[in-house]
This record gives C-alpha cells, structure tokens and sequence, in this order.
C-alpha cells in the first residue's frame, strides 16, 4: 500500500491509455497516444478554430496531468499569458456545462479570483491565466509533489488565505447554489448519500471487513456528522490552490466537483497532504474567518479521508478505466486483479 500523501498524488494524476470513442471529436480522443507535439498541435488547431490568436514564436507548455482534461498554457499575440483546455471523455463535456456555472456564482463571492471562461465550447475552453502559482505541481515522473510552498511548515500567510477562501465559499447556502442550477444535498441526506455511494462501491469490487466495519461505525454515529451543507469546491488539492510571492492564496481552479454538500470535503485532501497538526491550524483559523464549525468536525475529517477509496472506486466505475479499477481494489484492501500481459 503506498504511503497516504502517494497515494493521494498518484490518484490524481491521470495517464488515459484507453477509452476511444466513436462521438467524440477528434481533439478530445486519446490525447496520451500521441505524442507531445502532436498534443499542442491540437491546441493551436482549436485555437483558430475560435479566433483565439496565439502567438506562435513563443513556446506552450503542456499539462496532461489532469483526470478530466489535457491543458496548455500559452501567450496571445498580444502579450497575454491563457489557459487552453481539452476534454479527456465526452462525459466531461457535460460537467464543463456544470463548471461554467459553479464559476459564474463564486466568481461574485470569493476573495479570490476563479477562471473566467472567455471560449466556452464542447472541444475547447480557454480563459486568461490567473495570477499566481499553483502550491504544487505534479512531478509525472517522480509521482510526486513539486512544491511552490514548504509543506512540512505551512506559512500563517497560506493557512490564513485559504482559510478565509473556503470560509467565504461555505457561506454560501443551498437556496443560493440551487437557484444557480447547482446540485445541493440537504444535511439530512448526507448520511444516507455517502452510505449509498459505499454499497455501490461494495458490490462492483467488495471492501475489506476492517474498513467496511469503520465506515458502518462512522454512519451510525450522528455525533460526527454536520446538521448544515454549505457550497464546497470538492477537490481542493494543493494543485487546484494558487499562491501569490507571499504564499497568500490568490485563486482557486478547477471546480467540477463543486455542489453544496458536507463541508468536510474541502478539508479532506488538506488533511491528506500536510497531516493532523497542520488541519487543526487550519479549522481553526477557518473559525476566525467566520466559517461554521461542530464538536467533532475534526474528527468527521479524519473520517471522511478513511472514506476516500469510494471516490476512486466510483472514478474508476465512471471511467471504465482498469488502472483506476486496480488502485480502487488496492485502496478497498481487497485482491488486484492479475492479467496477462
């Protein structure tokens, strides 16, 4: 079993071997197949195709290792520096439809700045890069974090920002998100949601007795769970953070995963990555910056991240795709499959 933060890092990443599909348009087919060059072609050719000018005498840079889209970044003849997106599958081509409005509702709430799609379209989406840094890319080759920030000793200035950005995006209410055709699950239903999510999981690959037992035990006890939802962004990784020169976290992107459900989802990958102490700081400067707290949300976390092998496993039922279908039976703590080579 790989160490936590690895393993966290290794699910995030993305290498699609598989999957072609006849519907698609041919951008968005098998992107890995080819080779870099012919990747950023694919940009360049969408690029025209929408009137987006780029200038071709300085270099793009490619980024393939998102679950959802290929990316590129590029300049424009006139100086400025865009994000190029590619949809991996068609059923991404819906949850863009759903992104776009998750964006054009915190786009007026946060105090910091999200994507502002100015090509919006089924095979390319495009918008000006937004200031900052990502905390941390992801080495493709180490399988490892590439840090912008110190992970083992997180400044007050980062831990303070991105307490404040999640504070002001959990204000936001389900009347609010639901009104904006966002998708919001009372607090009532957030029991039987995830219990639901977890016997489908159960029956396509089974659960080892051990963690089944620990996931009952978390369901059945009330005291864990919050009598409220709020808008979350749902996959706050360190990637998905922007940081200015000061570590003050200026941005936030990638916001499929977005609805107004529990509000310990925006701590579980935090926790994932910097660990117990680093959570408590968190939570509580969370508090200061006016964010709604219970008596055992720390410990709802803790338990939320024992849960996260049911959003590999539910990946991996979505996507088809076998080496999502093995990291999910590791993670379950039951046998990999082997097959021939």
């Amino acid at each position: 079993m790989l160490p936590r933060r690895d393993a966290f890092i290794r699910f995030d990443y993305l290498i699609k071997d598989e999957e072609v599909l006849s519907d698609m348009n041919d951008s968005t087919k098998k992107s890995t197949q080819l080779t870099e060059q012919e990747q950023l072609n694919q940009f360049r050719v969408l690029a025209v195709k929408y009137n987006l000018k780029l200038d071709l005498s300085q270099s793009m840079e490619l980024n393939d290792s998102g679950l959802d889209f290929l990316a590129a970044s590029a300049r424009t003849t006139d100086g400025a520096a865009w994000m190029l997106r590619i949809p991996r599958r068609p059923d991404v081509i819906q949850s863009a439809v759903y992104e776009a409005k998750v964006l054009e509702l915190v786009s007026r709430k946060l105090p910091v700045a999200v994507p502002g799609w100015q090509i919006n379209r089924p095979d390319f989406i495009a918008y000006r890069k937004l200031p900052g840094t990502p905390a941390a890319t992801i080495d493709t080759t180490a399988m490892a974090y590439k840090w912008h920030i110190d992970p083992e000793a997180l400044s007050s200035e980062f831990v303070q920002s991105l307490a404040a950005a999640i504070a002001a995006l959990h204000r936001i209410n389900g009347r609010t998100a639901e009104q904006a055709g966002l998708l919001a699950v009372e607090a009532g239903d957030l029991r039987a949601g995830a219990s639901a999510r977890m016997e489908v999981v159960r029956q396509a690959y089974g659960v080892s007795e051990e963690l089944w037992e620990r996931w009952q035990a978390w369901l059945a006890d009330a005291s864990y769970w919050p009598q409220h939802t709020s808008l979350i962004h749902g996959d706050l990784h360190p990637g998905h953070i922007l940081v200015d020169e000061n570590e003050r976290v200026c941005g936030l992107l990638d916001w499929t995963e977005a609805e107004c459900g529990d509000p310990a989802a925006d701590f579980s990958a935090f926790y994932t990555v910097f660990g117990e102490e680093a959570l408590s700081r968190l939570l509580e400067e969370y508090e200061k910056a006016g964010g709604r707290v219970w008596p055992r949300m720390k410990e709802h976390i803790v338990q939320f991240q024992v849960a996260y092998p049911v959003s590999i496993a539910l990946f991996a039922l979505k996507s088809g795709l076998e080496q999502y279908a093995d990291m999910a039976r590791e993670a379950l703590g039951v046998p990999v499959i082997k097959r021939e080579e």
